[in-house]
């Protein structure tokens, strides 16, 4: 898929959900994957011709485990073809997780330390939003993840106010496929996660039994995510469903 069609794809979704306003300084999280180097291309396209006008800083969370530098280069170069300025947010994270707390499940820690260290590094550069390259296919594993590993309907949403930080987070991809992200981004740099961790997470589990999956029912994501943006088809128990089986002893926790 072409810039062009991306583009459409992202600002039909930031219309929709009205993700940016005039006068907008953005943080793009710059993981150095296929999915962010897309969403910063995207966001500095709309960025030239979009009604409301606003500005772009992209910033990468080092965490400590070893950045390639020839990879860093060629990145910095990428946002300077973007006019996007780039930054390095430098911390320990990496030695936190695995040396001091040693942890065996690390990937909701470094999860929630890696937003911190992000969202600090954008107050700082006087943002107000911060952008993250989540597309419709994480959309859809983290609905599974959540009624799998948590018992609860849920996904995450494509505008979250952060009161404590006061930062409003956005995913404008929300719409776009991942496979649309890969026909586009093969010719992009990346930055190589260094994480002993990767791909070896529950929602790698997740992503490898939905591929199964769709052997077998070809439009299995086109469906959820249609059933997940479409919330008026949702037919789920209420809660006066719930409390009056409780009631009459039907209910099972």
């Amino acid at each position: 898929m072409n810039l062009q069609k991306l583009m459409s794809k992202a600002r039909r979704a930031i219309d929709d959900y009205d993700m940016i306003s005039d006068g907008d300084k953005i943080a793009v999280g710059l993981s150095g994957g296929k999915d962010s180097m897309t969403l910063l291309a995207v966001l500095a396209g709309l960025r030239s011709f979009y009604p409301k006008s606003f500005d772009l800083v992209a910033i990468t969370v080092d965490m400590g485990l070893g950045l390639d530098q020839s990879e860093i280069l060629k990145t910095k170069e990428f946002c300077e073809k973007l006019s996007v300025p780039f930054i390095i947010e430098k911390t320990a994270i990496g030695e936190i997780v695995f040396s001091y707390r040693k942890e065996k499940n690390p990937c909701s820690l470094c999860a929630n330390m890696r937003r911190g260290a992000l969202n600090s590094a954008a107050k700082r550069e006087g943002c107000n939003k911060v952008a993250l390259g989540h597309h419709a296919d994480d959309l859809i594993e983290t609905f599974f993840l959540s009624a799998f590993y948590e018992s609860r309907i849920s996904t995450f949403s494509p505008v979250t106010y952060l009161e404590n930080a006061d930062l409003s987070v956005i995913r404008p991809m929300v719409y776009i496929r991942e496979k649309e992200i890969a026909g586009f981004s093969k010719n992009n740099p990346v930055i190589h996660n260094p994480c002993p961790a990767d791909k070896h997470t529950n929602r790698q589990y997740v992503k490898d039994k939905l591929k199964e999956m769709e052997k077998h029912i070809p439009d299995l994501r086109k469906n959820v995510l249609s059933a997940i943006i479409h919330t008026e088809r949702t037919n789920l128990f209420g809660v006066k469903h719930i409390e009056k089986n409780k009631k009459e002893g039907q209910y099972v926790d």
